[in-house]
């Protein structure tokens, strides 16, 4: 500048400008958060997360303890380097384990997958240099990127051996060697196992994998026991999607002091004088809800009811923020096997202190429902109450009751007022249309030495549906409720079924000339039609179950999509809080929208808040989706176990013919089902015989191309069973009679080697007598 002179020391003074002090910035949201990893184009670290938001000094102390709590929630997980990404996301930078080879080209999966709802992805991984220098079973550090629908990975390194453990069977073949069958159905290759141990043939078993690519041994490191044994088809599911099952001891200490919680000196409803009884399952260790009715004495209300759903007051003893809290959403749901149950809370609240029982009082959240002549809902109010139960009831012993067929000293005053007003309540669900399916459910029926008596059909009584109504009525008052506070709630979401599955259907039902027009708005009652058209013929199961798998998973939201099925605007979930995190949420949401009685602080160790927090307000969209998913888990679980017990229930019938009926029909087979009885199992295309097959994928159907024979869903025909295997639940059928019968194919079979090549394939991955035509 001219004229400014040079020397420091003759410029003009100038007050130096002090720093401005440090003004915290607000700690960014778990949802921003997650939308910062999502986007970065970087691994995305505690560093890179405090700079993208402009944190510094103290700000960055509380982001880490919100990505302590975020990780702890199950929402973020860390990849190597400590950059996190979004549970069940593929990392930027991760481990990946080598799954099979495709020329000279390795394919990889994630070493860790926590998306419950999805496969893990295979990503195709790419080397320095022509040759591929991996091998099946190496682990290696990869750099991952977005591709279209997919992703591929750059290799920056190979790693040590994984200390992952393998659970399998103990076998031996001809030779004498040991192997490790897998009670995974999806891993097909037994390995090899190097160290026996303590192990005997026939073992269920934990072992360490050692060696690379296609040496990798199995070393045995724990003997579970019997595969057959009580428990033991649980404890895979359990193991292989890694349920929580040990409660941390900080958990079960805080179940028990919540146990010690008094109920005196709460402000509650006294219902004690009422005659609310719980019907239930007669094995059933934990009781949710209570139900009560009587007529109504509103003049205004004439010929209708006033009823009481009464649903343990779990928000009372489970604390937000509190490790009881933590540890339920981390479980979101109660798991049910045949053989046992893997609770959400620890025992001391879940079948003691927050279940309903008979002369006990208990704590409940109970709803108030006012319901007109025509079954409709006048009005709502919810209540905290002290309830004592004047019975727990069987389905079958209420049912014998109301038919007369027992007496049970609570008939007249309790169970029969509960019919009349059910009568109401089924009347305004039959005027409603809801998607009516009566599909029968399977169970598992254990002796009392926890082996498999029998598979039986789940019996559907007036109780259960009586049940089921009231449970409804409940759950849409919940959520009109909260609506009408204004309140954040989570919606139980049953979204219509897309054009896309609806095209299929059409496609099925043409195989029955079952004409259904797609240019119709789809509504419950347009399957309820087409069902009654149909009759009551061997038809009408098969397109039920077709209605049923054209249907869109539920969900938990924020949003409110409606509930598709129920034919519901509104609906929550409300009444299962001791095994559902979701309807725990829900009570705590009544709690403030309705401002319901807050307790006394017990000890500053106990939160006196039992409402729902602003904080855990702002991201129930992450909840949702988190609760769902495990929600989809559990469901998998049990659904495998079941698989296994019917596998192994069928075991003793290898060799026999069995009555069956196609369930699904693939380009490599078709799968067919043990009628009565369930259980998919295998029929592989190549055992069809040496005749090429044209598949038809809309049609869902095989066709010959020199026989014409078709094999398409719900024919039904006799089957062969020849491999029940219950460690993985899978069965193995061929045809019985005929030509194309080729008895033995899989008698004697030799576990096959790992890393082995498959022959049942074609140069482009399908069986080598298929041809494919597709949509």
């Amino acid at each position: 500048m001219a004229g400014y002179p040079k020397n420091p020391a003759d410029r003009p003074n100038k007050k130096k400008r002090s720093k401005p002090p440090h003004r915290p910035k607000p700690i960014p949201s778990r949802k921003e958060i997650l939308e910062f990893i999502e986007n970065s184009d970087q691994p995305a670290g505690k560093r890179e997360i405090a700079k993208g938001f402009g944190l510094r000094g103290s700000d960055k102390i509380a982001l880490k303890a919100l990505l302590k709590d975020m990780a702890d929630e199950g929402l973020i997980d860390a990849s190597p380097g400590r950059a996190f990404h979004k549970m069940g996301g593929v990392p930027k930078v991760t481990v990946l384990k080598i799954v099979e080879i495709d020329g000279n080209e390795a394919i990889g999966v994630p070493e860790r997958w926590e998306a419950d709802s999805a496969p893990a992805p295979k990503l195709r991984i790419k080397e320095r240099g022509r040759r591929a220098a991996l091998g099946v079973g190496d682990r290696i550090l990869a750099r991952t990127e977005e591709r279209g629908q997919g992703h591929i990975a750059y290799m920056m390194k190979k790693l040590a051996e994984s200390s992952e453990m393998l659970m399998g069977v103990i076998e031996k073949d001809e030779r004498d060697r040991y192997w490790l069958k897998p009670v995974d159905r999806k891993i097909r290759r037994s390995t090899p196992i190097s160290d026996l141990g303590e192990a005997e043939v026939g073992n269920l078993v934990l072992a360490e994998p050692s060696g690379r690519g296609g040496q990798v041994r199995a070393k045995v490191k724990e003997v579970l026991g019997d595969p057959f044994a009580p428990k033991s088809f649980s404890l895979i599911a359990i193991n292989k999607f890694e349920i929580p099952q040990v409660f941390p001891s900080s958990v079960l200490n805080e179940a028990e002091a919540a146990t010690k919680l008094s109920l005196s000196e709460e402000k509650r409803e006294d219902l004690r004088h009422l005659p609310i009884i719980a019907i239930d399952p007669a094995d059933a260790r934990d009781h949710d809800d209570a139900i009560w009715a009587a007529p109504d004495d509103d003049p205004s209300n004439s010929g209708g009811f006033k009823a009481i759903i009464a649903i343990a007051d779990v928000s009372y003893y489970v604390r937000p923020g509190s490790q009881l809290d933590k540890e339920a959403f981390k479980r979101g749901n109660s798991v049910y096997f045949p053989d046992r149950v893997v609770p959400m809370l620890p025992e001391a609240l879940s079948t003691d202190v927050c279940s309903l029982k008979q002369d006990v009082d208990r704590a409940a959240m109970a709803c108030h429902l006012q319901i007109d002549a025509s079954g409709k809902m006048r009005s709502s109010r919810f209540t905290r109450a002290i309830v004592r139960l004047a019975g727990n009831i069987a389905y079958e012993d209420a049912q014998a009751a109301i038919d007369g067929e027992i007496d049970h000293p609570l008939t007249n005053t309790a169970l029969k007022p509960l019919w009349d007003c059910w009568k109401l309540l089924a009347q305004a669900r039959d005027d409603r249309e809801p998607l009516n399916l009566d599909l029968p459910e399977k169970r598992v029926v254990l002796d009392d030495k926890g082996k498999i008596a029998e598979i039986a059909i789940r019996e559907r009584l007036d109780a259960h549906r009586l049940v089921e109504d009231f449970m409804i009525a409940a759950n849409v008052a919940a959520a009109k409720m909260l609506e009408s506070k204004k309140s954040p709630l989570i919606y139980r979401v049953h979204e219509t079924p897309s054009r896309e599955k609806m095209v299929a259907l059409k496609d099925y039902l043409k195989t029955f000339d079952i004409s259904f027009a797609l240019g119709q708005v789809v509504l419950p009652r347009v399957f309820n039609q087409l069902i009654s058209k149909i009759g009551e013929g061997e038809t009408k199961p098969l397109v039920m179950e077709q209605i049923l798998r054209s249907q869109t998973q539920a969900y938990y939201s924020p949003a409110n999509a409606g509930h598709f099925g129920l034919s519901l605007v509104s609906y929550g979930h409300f009444t299962s809080p001791i095994r559902r995190y979701a309807d725990l949420i829900v009570h705590r949401a009544l709690v403030s929208a309705c401002k319901l009685e807050q307790p006394k602080p017990a000890n500053e160790d106990i939160s006196s808040n039992t409402g729902l927090t602003e904080e855990m307000a702002g991201r129930l969209d992450l909840i949702s989706e988190k609760i769902s998913q495990l929600e989809r888990r559990a469901m998998m679980a049990e659904r495998e176990t079941v698989d296994r017990y019917i596998s192994a229930h069928l075991s003793d019938r290898v060799g026999q013919i069995l009555k069956c009926r196609i369930t699904g029909v693939q380009n490599f087979g078709f799968f067919a089902t043990v009628e009565e009885l369930g259980g998919d199992g295998l029929v592989p295309v190549r055992t069809l015989g040496v005749e090429r097959f044209d598949y038809d994928e809309a049609a869902q159907q095989l066709t010959g191309m020199d026989s014409g024979t078709t094999y398409n869903i719900g024919q039904k025909l006799e089957l062969r069973l020849v491999e029940a295997n219950a460690a993985t639940g899978s069965l193995l059928f061929e045809l019985a009679e005929g030509a194309n019968h080729m008895p033995g194919r899989y008698q004697d079979r030799r576990p096959p080697r790992s890393g082995g090549k498959s022959h049942s394939k074609g140069k482009r991955g399908r069986p080598g007598n298929i041809r494919h035509r597709g949509r």
